[in-house]
């Protein structure tokens, strides 16, 4: 059995944390927190969702830099970052698509825009997973053909060594 789509959201505003799982809970996805850039680089170390939604202005660490280290780290770079904003100027907008996000949704939050672009999110990264697998399986078939191929070989050059 699949385990549902898995979400992390990062905010320092506790009360957002609310407002989303509000909007996300009929749909049935696997909701984790983190309330600020470390704590969510921290979770990261340990499990991967399939999806990323991040506040923009936080203390300490903004979305923007925490953005930008998901993204620096191979392990983490296909995840699909969600930007959650308040700001609404196109250059802001243009510097957290710079640092790396997928996706924007301005605050106050819609929850049918919502839904919709982490759906999106979601069958990127399931059409990234897919591709993934099948990579792993072609990387396994050619190591098999090599050493399926390498016994026949060598006794080929055998036998053409004592035919000289």
């Amino acid at each position: 059995m699949n385990s549902p789509p898995s979400i992390l959201l990062v905010d320092d505003e506790i009360d957002n944390f609310d407002v989303i799982e509000m909007l996300l809970l009929p749909e049935g996805y696997q909701l984790y927190y983190a309330s600020g850039g470390a704590q969510a680089l921290s979770f990261l170390q340990s499990t991967q969702p399939d999806t990323i939604l991040l506040d923009v202005m936080m203390p300490d660490m903004d979305g923007i830099e925490v953005c930008q280290k998901i993204r620096a780290n191979p392990l983490w770079r296909h995840i699909p970052i969600i930007i959650v904003t308040a700001l609404n100027s196109k250059t802001d907008l243009a510097r957290c698509l710079e640092a790396g996000a997928n996706d924007f949704i301005s605050k106050p939050v819609n929850g049918m825009e919502l839904r919709a672009r982490i759906h999106s999110m979601l069958r990127i990264k399931q059409q990234h997973d897919d591709l993934q697998s099948l990579i792993q399986v072609r990387e396994d078939m050619v190591n098999m053909i090599v050493h399926d191929l390498r016994n026949p070989l060598a006794t080929i050059m055998l036998s053409t060594d004592i035919l000289r």
